[in-house]
């Protein structure tokens, strides 16, 4: 007679009393030894009760980890989308701990009495801007669709079809526009568009001409698209709005960088916008945002909207938005934001700085050599731009490329590097430098343990 293996698993309490876990949750790793008995019962597999509360203690382990945690960026893409996009500056996360607590977010100190949440970006965007004014909501997308609502609901907005893009998440400019109440209305081609292809399209029902900034995409060859000055004279000979959504949106010129030329945001305005939205978390190295400045009339249109209510960003958002737009009117953008810190790092600097985390690799037993990368922004700010970069590479003796970067991503903290000729690499670009001694010792520990 075949006795079944599922009659000798021990009991819950006999479990819990073989354990004698008095420094864990007792409800807790009681639900915890019950699911473990009841997959082993269905699988028909054997637990004693020391296995058991092994198990147990596992599980509950797993359920405690946070999935939300700090990572080295090794990939060489400074604005990483998956990996939260910009590093905060110093300046910023000192705002957010200062705005922790009881704050003036929507109070007026100096008349006692309730005040205004949007104010306290406001003044800063339109000065670094040459805007009339300025609002903050959650995020771009937010601020296309409050735009959009704000000045053309139940109105036909006027799109090049060549703009009609898709972004992060499978979000389209077309169900923007439908979620808004506004109609789209689609002119020109895919590769070319003229100002009459707009003039031909307005009529009674229009409310605006929305332009979209290709920044997560090129569009080269045989392509022709209207200036944005042009755009806008047309809108306002007509009575109708001009909305430019830049995306990501920079106040510096990427030029500088060895990069294309980006669009800034002042030229965007200085062109005849009546409302410009783009990203506080990509080119502008701030907290994710999404920024409307413009003429005050569209402006205000915007910040009374019922909408705002849903897209308004909370206290920490604000606190640290300001701290980094008072970077750029203090002048210390480019030295003190670690976006532009990234972008502006010399191959000279990048290769100093990769031989010395291989050397110190290499005095903690890991083989590795500096090789020649290529960089890019990311976070869909300049679209096949990229920088030249420098990347410690792993050697071949620790496991192949894909095992390494698997024993790297659970390390403590988590690096997240990439391939490069079938190798493992880390790609300096896009690591701060005051990080360079913990990626090193991060990698050393992570090697070390998976070669035990």
């Amino acid at each position: 007679m075949t006795t079944d293996a599922r009659r000798r698993l021990p009991s819950v309490d006999a479990v819990v009393r073989a354990a004698g876990d008095a420094d864990l949750p007792r409800d807790r790793f009681v639900r915890a030894v019950r699911d473990v008995l009841a997959e082993a019962r269905a699988a028909g597999a054997t637990l004693d009760e020391s296995g058991a509360a092994d198990a147990a203690r596992r599980r509950l382990r797993d359920r405690d980890k946070r999935s939300l945690r700090r990572v080295l960026n090794a990939t060489g893409v400074v604005l990483q989308t998956n990996l939260g996009r910009a590093t905060l500056a110093p300046a910023a996360l000192a705002a957010i701990v200062d705005a922790s607590g009881a704050v003036s977010v929507e109070y007026d100190l100096d008349a006692g009495r309730r005040g205004e949440r949007h104010g306290h970006a406001s003044r800063l965007l339109a000065e670094l801007t040459g805007a009339e004014d300025g609002v903050v909501a959650n995020n771009n997308a937010a601020a296309v669709l409050l735009a959009l609502a704000a000045l053309a609901a139940r109105k036909e907005v006027i799109v090049a079809r060549g703009e009609l893009v898709e972004i992060g998440g499978g979000f389209r400019i077309p169900d923007v526009l439908r979620r808004s109440g506004a109609k789209l209305v689609e002119v020109g081609t895919t590769n070319r568009t003229y100002v009459r292809d707009y003039a031909a399209a307005i009529t009674e029902r229009t409310g605006a001409i929305l332009r979209v900034h290709a920044s997560n995409f090129k569009l080269t060859g045989f392509v022709a698209r209207p200036e944005d000055r042009s755009l806008g004279s047309l809108a306002h000979e007509r009575g109708i709005a001009f909305i430019h959504d830049l995306g990501s949106g920079t106040f510096i010129d990427t030029s500088r960088f060895g990069l294309a030329r980006e669009e800034t945001v002042g030229e965007a305005i200085a062109a005849g916008a009546d409302v410009v939205t783009f990203s506080g978390d990509k080119l502008l190295g701030g907290p994710q945002a999404g920024l409307a400045v413009g003429r005050a009339a569209a402006i205000g249109a915007l910040r009374s909207h019922p909408l705002m209510r849903a897209m308004r960003p909370d206290k920490l958002t604000l606190a640290a938005l300001v701290a980094t737009l008072e970077l750029y009117r203090d002048g210390r953008a480019e030295t003190e934001l670690p976006v532009w810190r990234m972008i502006a790092a010399t191959v000279t600097v990048l290769a100093k700085r990769a031989r010395a985390v291989a050397a110190q690799l290499g005095s903690g037993g890991v083989e590795s050599d500096v090789i020649e990368t290529q960089s890019t922004v990311g976070g869909g700010s300049l679209p096949e731009e990229t920088q030249p970069s420098r990347a410690v590479a792993i050697g071949a003796r620790h496991g192949r490329a894909n095992e390494i970067l698997a024993r790297l991503r659970a390390a403590d903290p988590p690096i997240v590097a990439r391939i490069v000729d079938d190798r493992a690499a880390l790609d300096l670009r896009s690591v701060a430098p005051e990080d360079d001694g913990l990626l090193a010792r991060a990698v050393t520990a992570a090697l070390a343990k998976g070669e035990k």
